[in-house]
């Protein structure tokens, strides 16, 4: 039988990662673009302004990543705490 290990797995291709942040990045602007095309119904003023969900979801994400660095100080255990 051969090993799995020896093969290499899709993600450990450096060209591979490369092609997908291309998709990714690719993704990102069509959908921003698609914010001055398609028609929304809006709620508030704040809405109408373009890109305000790319906006939104970006410091949304900030917020959440400062948030659980803060929690990790008051949750976080010692290393070695179940080899007490």
């Amino acid at each position: 039988m051969s090993d799995p290990q020896t093969k290499p797995d899709f993600f450990d291709k450096p060209e591979n990662i490369q092609k997908i942040l291309k998709v990714f990045y690719v993704i990102c602007v069509l959908l921003v673009l698609a914010d001055f095309i398609v028609h929304r119904h809006i709620y508030h003023n704040w809405e109408n302004v373009p890109g305000f969900y790319a906006i939104y979801g970006f410091v949304g994400c900030v917020i959440l990543v400062l948030i659980a660095k803060g929690m990790r100080k008051v949750l976080m255990k010692e290393e070695d705490y179940y080899d007490k």
